[in-house]
């Protein structure tokens, strides 16, 4: 602060604090117009049965470069604690030729302030309703280890744990000497040289579908539209035309085997 900010009798210390209180009070209504902003976005793809990947991860883990790298598009990229304030929802080509949506989350720290812990779980909301994580971890960083830990504790806290998740162990382009952690089935990746992509998404593909519900579904033939949304966002394993309407056996996402129920053979 400059001479003449200060009110008369102000210490620099008091200046400092309004300043800091505004800031946080700035922070805390941006974080609320992205969660209200998310949950309008939530409701509508609910309906549209895309699944969602939401990268987690510990700040600077690279999470940004990640989400560029897969869907080509330049997000913000900062070393800075809320640079992805608005985390960014992309759409993703998988290698099946199906789409995911993969949404960038805030960065995981260890000590967030009292008043903002509050409002930054509320941006975090997204988290709970995805179908995969991918915990993206700094694999160069010495303290890896720790960063794990306390992402996979916040994610704890915020009840997601059981959100099946994969890691991938980012930066190995910095790497001096072999990977230093083994995880079981985390896929080692550059989001920078983008190395490892292509493995990465093939996994994401992997658990998406061993989540899915294996269904028999025989459509009437004034349904089609729910045999083009299964083809769509489904996994056909054989399908047969009858008289009655169309036969299908396959796996279907859970968030739309609702839309199916009537027709469960």
């Amino acid at each position: 602060g400059g001479v003449g900010l200060r009110g008369p009798g102000e210490t620099q210390l008091e200046v400092d604090r309004r300043e800091i209180g505004r800031r946080i009070s700035r922070l805390k209504a941006e974080l609320e117009q992205v969660r209200a902003h998310r949950g309008r976005y939530r409701a509508r793809r609910k309906q549209r049965g895309i699944p969602v990947i939401s990268i987690v991860g510990y700040t600077n883990a690279g999470k940004s470069t990640l989400l560029n790298a897969l869907t080509d598009a330049n997000v913000l990229v900062q070393d800075q604690l809320f640079a992805t304030l608005d985390p960014t929802t992309r759409r993703c080509a998988l290698p099946s030729g199906r789409y995911a949506l993969f949404t960038d989350t805030v960065g995981f720290i260890q000590k967030l302030p009292t008043q903002l812990v509050a409002a930054f779980r509320a941006t975090l909301e997204e988290v709970a309703e995805s179908d995969l994580l991918l915990h993206v971890v700094d694999v160069s960083h010495p303290h890896a280890q720790v960063h794990i830990a306390s992402v996979n504790q916040t994610l704890q806290e915020l009840g997601v744990e059981h959100i099946p998740q994969i890691v991938a162990l980012n930066k190995i382009d910095r790497l001096t000497s072999p990977l230093p952690i083994a995880l079981e089935r985390a896929v080692p990746i550059s989001a920078l040289n983008k190395v490892g992509l292509d493995v990465l998404l093939k996994r994401v593909e992997e658990m998406l579908l061993e989540q899915m519900i294996r269904v028999q579904v025989n459509l009437p033939y004034h349904a089609g539209e729910l045999v083009t949304l299964f083809h769509q966002h489904g996994s056909v394993e054989s399908v047969r035309h009858e008289a009655d309407g169309t036969h299908i056996t396959g796996r279907l996402p859970r968030g739309l085997v609702d839309r199916y129920r009537p027709y469960l053979r």
